[in-house]
């Protein structure tokens, strides 16, 4: 939003690589002195403002002296703090702070020798906000795909900040039932404070990833975030808290390891009537403990 926008230190990155400039996106009307109360009531918008570059300038050609084009990139600085009470604030943390707890359970992996049940791939994405982040990169053998992102803290939802929270299904549908059972099943049973939400206006790389055609149960896990792709802050603890879950899952062997270990089967063998969360199982009308057989019938 324009609204965040306002008033950020920014740098511009032009094509030659040995050269950026500096500026401040700045509302149209910004001094109050000059405008006076209309910089209350000036409208948001990307249309509303403009970076004002460190440079002297006077004219369109002495933009293009510097080098400064059409289509140059303009990157908001993230300027991040990291607060006594254990807040982390700053922009960016979108993806970054995800990206932080990924790679701190790969280095406790690899520094720790731990031997993992099957093989795992770390993939980070960077264009996932423009909606083509994890098309490509999986290999055909990937059977659990599990993508890292931030929660939605905000009123209406049930995002947690203090601990996970597994998103059951975003603006695109569901994520894979099993899959995301099996991690809630993880959360409860190591004590990782954790909540399910679903999240109306969201997309992820999960979202890329199956529509590109992979073939792979995909779930997502998130921490908590307050004021995304504005102002965001996010707890350590939450990082952490994600961080512990994806060491438990990558310790863990797949949901369906005998399934997975086939590129196909027959529906027979598919385990359907095997739940990671036994408490979802379905039972018998007439109260019998016993669970519904699995049906191949359509």
């Amino acid at each position: 939003s324009a609204r965040f926008a306002e008033g950020a230190r920014c740098t511009i990155f032009v094509e030659d690589p040995d050269r950026m400039y500096t500026g401040t996106i700045m509302p149209l009307k910004a001094s109050g002195h000059a405008y006076g109360d209309e910089i209350d009531t000036h409208p948001i918008g990307w249309d509303e403002v403009e970076v004002r570059v460190d440079h002297r300038l006077s004219s369109a050609g002495d933009l293009a002296a510097l080098g400064i084009q059409v289509g140059d990139f303009v990157a908001l600085d993230a300027t991040p703090e990291v607060t006594d009470s254990g807040f982390v604030v700053s922009r960016h943390l979108d993806g970054k702070a995800g990206v932080a707890a990924a790679l701190a359970v790969a280095k406790a992996v690899i520094d720790g020798g731990i031997e993992l049940p099957h093989k795992a791939n770390l993939l980070v994405t960077i264009a996932e906000e423009v909606g083509h982040g994890a098309s490509h990169g999986l290999g055909d053998e990937v059977a659990e795909m599990v993508s890292v992102d931030n929660a939605v803290c905000a009123p209406g939802q049930h995002s947690i900040e203090h601990g996970v929270t597994i998103p059951m299904a975003d603006m695109t549908g569901p994520f894979d039932y099993h899959l995301t059972r099996r991690l809630c099943r993880l959360c409860s049973d190591a004590g990782i404070p954790y909540a399910r939400d679903t999240f109306r206006w969201y997309r992820s790389d999960v979202a890329a990833a199956i529509e590109a055609g992979a073939g792979t149960r995909a779930a997502l896990v998130a921490f908590g975030l307050d004021g995304s792709h504005g102002w965001e802050r996010t707890e350590l603890s939450s990082i952490y808290a994600v961080a512990d879950l994806l060491g438990l899952w990558l310790r863990t062997p797949l949901t369906f390891a005998r399934w997975d270990a086939t590129p196909f089967g027959s529906l027979e063998d598919f385990p359907s009537s095997r739940q990671p969360a036994p408490e979802e199982r379905w039972g018998r009308l007439d109260g019998e403990d016993e669970p519904l057989p699995a049906t191949t019938e359509d």
